[in-house]
Formats: C-alpha cells, sequence, structure tokens
C-alpha cells in the first residue's frame, strides 16, 4: 500500500516536471524561464515575509509525527501582527491591511516543483501564482503586490502543474486576512474572539502517515479523506467564553463539500463570503461549503451555561444518483462528493467562562458596489464556461489545460466587466447523457466548485436546467448568492451567471474547478486579459 510520502512517487513526479519544463512555453529550464527572482528596488515594501515550503515532521495525532509538506514563515519587516503562527501543519496565517505593499521571499526547499497562489487576491498575474512560474528546489521566487482586496479571508496555497492537489493536500495551505477602515468602525469580534476555522479531511496509514491513493473513480469524482482536520488538528475543541465571535471558515478539503450547521438548530449568521463582508447579516439554516469557500458566522455564546457544547457539523444532504444507483466512496464517513448520508462533526466549541459583556450584531455593514447585468462592458455579450468531459478527461470550454493556451471566447478586454455563463455541456459529454445514468451520466451528475482568479465577482442568477430535484432542495438554502466570491458551487444541471471585473492587471488568469483531482486532470483553462 502507498501512502503520500513515498520517495519513487515524488521522484517520478519531479522527473515528469522536468520533461514538462522542456517543452511548454512559459515552463523552460532555468536558464530560459521568466521567474522573479530578485526584488525590485522600486517597490517599498510595508511587509516582507520569508516563506519557505519544506518537507517536516508534524505531530497530528497520538503516536508517531506525520510527514507533510509545510509552510514555514518570518517576518522580516512590518508589523508583528502581520504573521500569526498555527498548531499542526498548516502555514503561518498572513494578516494584512487594505493598501499595504507585501513582498514574499518565497524558497521551495521541496524535493519536487512548486508555485503559490494568492488564492482571492487581486495581483499581477506575474504574482498570482499560474503555473508557469513554479520554482524548483533550491530556488526563489519574490512576490510583490499591493493589497487591493476589502476586508476579509483569503488563503494561499500550492497551484503546481498537475501536483495541485497531493501538495494541498500534504499541508501546503494557510490563510490570509485582510482588515480596512470600513471594518474596523464595525468594531466586530477581534483577537481572541476571532476564529480561524480551516476544515480539511484526511486519510491516514496504520503508522500515522497520510494517504493518499487514488483509482479512477477517486479521480472522477475527487478524493475524500475518512478524518476531519481542523487547524490541522483531530477532535477539534474550542474553548469559548458567553459572548460573541466571528468564526473565519474556509473549505480547505480536496473535494468534499459541507453543509455547515449548528447541531442544536441554532440559525447560522453568515456576514462575509469569500470576497469580503456582506452588505448586511444573512441568516440561513446552514450554509453550504464547497472547497475554497470561505464563510465568515457569527455566533454568540451568551446565555449559554458554563461548560455546555455546541457542535459545528456538516449535515446529510441529497446528491445525485449517478449510474442509476447511490454512488458512495465507503471511507469511513458517510458520503461522496455527490451527497453526504449522515452527519459530521466538524469542531466542538466549549463554553468555558462567562461573561458579561459582548458586542451586538450590527444590522448593516459595509456599502457594496452593486454589478448589473446593464452595466457591464458589453451587455449583449456573454463568456461561456461550459463544463463538459471528453474521453475520460473534464473540460472547461471544450478543451483541458495547456500552460499558455486561450481560446478567442478567452480573451478579456482589460478594465472591463465581463458577463459569464457557467453551465454544464452535454455536447462535452462524450454521447449526450442527459439522464444521470452511464458514465458520461455520472459526470454530469457531478457538482463543480468554479474559481476564476484576479478579481473577485457577484452572482447575478442560479437557473435549473429542469424542475428542481429532490438533491438540490436538499442544498439550496444554503447557497449564499450575495456579496463578493471567486468560487462558485455549480449543481448538477445549473446555470450560474455571474458578473466579473477584470480590472487593473493585463496577462494569464486561470479559471478551474477547485475540486483538486479535476483540476489537476486538466479541468482548468486561462483568460487572457489585454
Amino acid at each position: 500500500m502507498t501512502h503520500i510520502d513515498d520517495k519513487r512517487r515524488q521522484f517520478l513526479q519531479y522527473a515528469a516536471m522536468s520533461t514538462l519544463a522542456a517543452t511548454l512555453p512559459g515552463f523552460a529550464l532555468a536558464e530560459s524561464r521568466t521567474i522573479n527572482k530578485t526584488p525590485d528596488a522600486s517597490f517599498k515594501a510595508d511587509v516582507e515575509i520569508a516563506l519557505t515550503a519544506q518537507v517536516a515532521d508534524i505531530p497530528i495525532r497520538s503516536g508517531a509525527p506525520t510527514q507533510v509538506f509545510k509552510y514555514y514563515g518570518k517576518l522580516l519587516k512590518g508589523p508583528r501582527t502581520s504573521l500569526q503562527e498555527l498548531p499542526g501543519y498548516l502555514g503561518p496565517i498572513l494578516n494584512f491591511q487594505q493598501g499595504q505593499k507585501v513582498r514574499i521571499y518565497f524558497y521551495n526547499e521541496l524535493p519536487e516543483p512548486c508555485v503559490t497562489h494568492w488564492h482571492g487576491m487581486h495581483v499581477p498575474q506575474a504574482m498570482d501564482g499560474h503555473p508557469m512560474y513554479a520554482i524548483y528546489r533550491g530556488e526563489q521566487y519574490v512576490y510583490e503586490f499591493e493589497v487591493k482586496n476589502p476586508a476579509g479571508t483569503n488563503w494561499y496555497h500550492a497551484h503546481t502543474h498537475e501536483l495541485t492537489a497531493p501538495q494541498v493536500y500534504q499541508g501546503l495551505a494557510g490563510l490570509i486576512t485582510i482588515t480596512d477602515e470600513a471594518e474596523q468602525k464595525l468594531d466586530l469580534p477581534h483577537g481572541e474572539y476571532d476564529i480561524p476555522l480551516v476544515i480539511q479531511d484526511r486519510s491516514f496509514t496504520h503508522g500515522n502517515q497520510l494517504r493518499y491513493m487514488l483509482n479512477m473513480h477517486q479521480r472522477m469524482t475527487g478524493f475524500l479523506g475518512d478524518t476531519i482536520l481542523v487547524n490541522g488538528q483531530e477532535n477539534s475543541m474550542i474553548p469559548v467564553k458567553t459572548r460573541a465571535y466571528r468564526v473565519r471558515i474556509l473549505n480547505g478539503s480536496n473535494s468534499r463539500i459541507y453543509k455547515l450547521g449548528w447541531d442544536d438548530g441554532t440559525p447560522v449568521t453568515a456576514i462575509a463570503t469569500d470576497g469580503g463582508l456582506l452588505q448586511k447579516p444573512e441568516t440561513l439554516p446552514y450554509v453550504m461549503l464547497a472547497p475554497a469557500e470561505r464563510v465568515e458566522v457569527w455566533i454568540d455564546f451568551s446565555g449559554r451555561k458554563v461548560g455546555s457544547d455546541l457542535t459545528l457539523q456538516s449535515l446529510a444532504y441529497q446528491g445525485p444518483s449517478p449510474m442509476g444507483g447511490g454512488m458512495r466512496q465507503g471511507m469511513g464517513m458517510m458520503g461522496s462528493a455527490f451527497g453526504q448520508d449522515g452527519v459530521i462533526s466538524i469542531a466542538r466549541f466549549h463554553i468555558a467562562e462567562s461573561m458579561s459583556d459582548s458586542p451586538k450584531l450590527p444590522t448593516e455593514l459595509v456599502p457594496m458596489r452593486r454589478l448589473t447585468a446593464q452595466g457591464g462592458s458589453d451587455p449583449g455579450k456573454t463568456v461561456p464556461i461550459a463544463i463538459g468531459m471528453r474521453h475520460m478527461n473534464f473540460q472547461l470550454n471544450g478543451r483541458t489545460f495547456d500552460m499558455q493556451d486561450y481560446l478567442e471566447l478567452e480573451k478579456i478586454p482589460v478594465n472591463s466587466v465581463q458577463r459569464i455563463r457557467i453551465f454544464h455541456d452535454s455536447r462535452g459529454m462524450g454521447g449526450g447523457m442527459r439522464g444521470g445514468r452511464g458514465g458520461m451520466g455520472m459526470m454530469m451528475s457531478q457538482p463543480h466548485p468554479i474559481h476564476l482568479h484576479g478579481q473577485q465577482f457577484q452572482i447575478l442568477s442560479r437557473t435549473l436546467s429542469g424542475p428542481s430535484s429532490s438533491s438540490y432542495d436538499s442544498v439550496k438554502d444554503g447557497l449564499i448568492n450575495s456579496g463578493w466570491k471567486d468560487t462558485v458551487l455549480v449543481m448538477p444541471g445549473e446555470e450560474v451567471e455571474i458578473l466579473k471585473p477584470f480590472e487593473d492587471y493585463t496577462g494569464l488568469f486561470l479559471y478551474h474547478c477547485h475540486n483538486l483531482e479535476h483540476e489537476d486532470m486538466g479541468m482548468m483553462r486561462n483568460f487572457f486579459v489585454s
């Protein structure tokens, strides 16, 4: 049985990447690669961080430590709060302020190539973590960018060609928080009352090593682990006081979709999505959170009894029945990329101390720039993102990923706002299977979290191609369609229209499925902004 730190697999991957580097434009060997090796003297950084990716042995469960890939950070310049270490294997939390100029020296000490993507950040192409900029062991890449995003929660992770899924699975991920003046005026819970919650599912060998084994079915649907980790730790218990908290939740899993709710039926109060704070809080019975999506929730423990618990769970939801039956990956936790049969405990909040003071939930949060279809740069034009599959390869707009390839329809004018239609294309399904049966029907029955690099977007509409199904009804009340987003969950049979600005920066910006196994199988394309 092979597990993820198998040295031969790493060697073969490294060799394959070296071959790729010799054949793909933009991914040439070190002599001709265009990578940012040295800092720009004219860029006056407010914050400087050294970030190193390396192999490490980290205690995750009782017993032997687990070998992982880990980001280690060191603050070189800037406020001491810019870097916040977490226990476990995740990288440090990077805490930025809007308007800061940030320089990050990224060092690769892994036995394979690596590149880091600043997920959700509005940065130039050369700073975005496109796989063409992957560096080899012993090399350095200098990222320099101004923080243009508003207050919110983003993240960073490996984005290496065909290695994103295993590298993120092995640990290459970390949170980014941003604050700004508008947020600071709200006096939201901060400091110890502002809690990060990175949810990931992993599987382990009996020797506590990460297990990442992909059969064909798991490649098609995405890998699911049998153990939930929160902030890199198992059986998460968080002590809290009887007051309000802000909880920043990231789905950092490779493919698992969570239906998040409180175990006692308390409604979920959302105050922010991927791109930052909402205009006003929203109350939902639960929140659907696909890989890469973030949600910030307000939870008030006032009035709860000291010694009691409140548990965040992933609730059961129904998935379509691909191939004529209820497909499930029996991996210890019930469910699959199609649905979840039972309840999964995520994190237990233990009320440990009583307090008399607590902030009140604001009725209004931040003003929002509302995008409309009529306000787009070309209201009569819609850019397609067609989800399809042919010859057992996932596709977007009829093509799989090619490092610098883009179609005419993927050319975008800079400083424009584009209306984009994301839909399931049965013509790209190798036979037009529409009924959810057969191998291609299985693919059409999958939800896909579609992530667009660059600026955040807004959801304009969601439309089902047929009548509402029981599976859709079991998730629809947890889809947050307001606010700024960079990842949208497109359900089976669903068409989603979004409005996305392409401002400030030109070049190649990726869009792809954030089911990481799908991404590594080629479900990724470039927009060329010019």
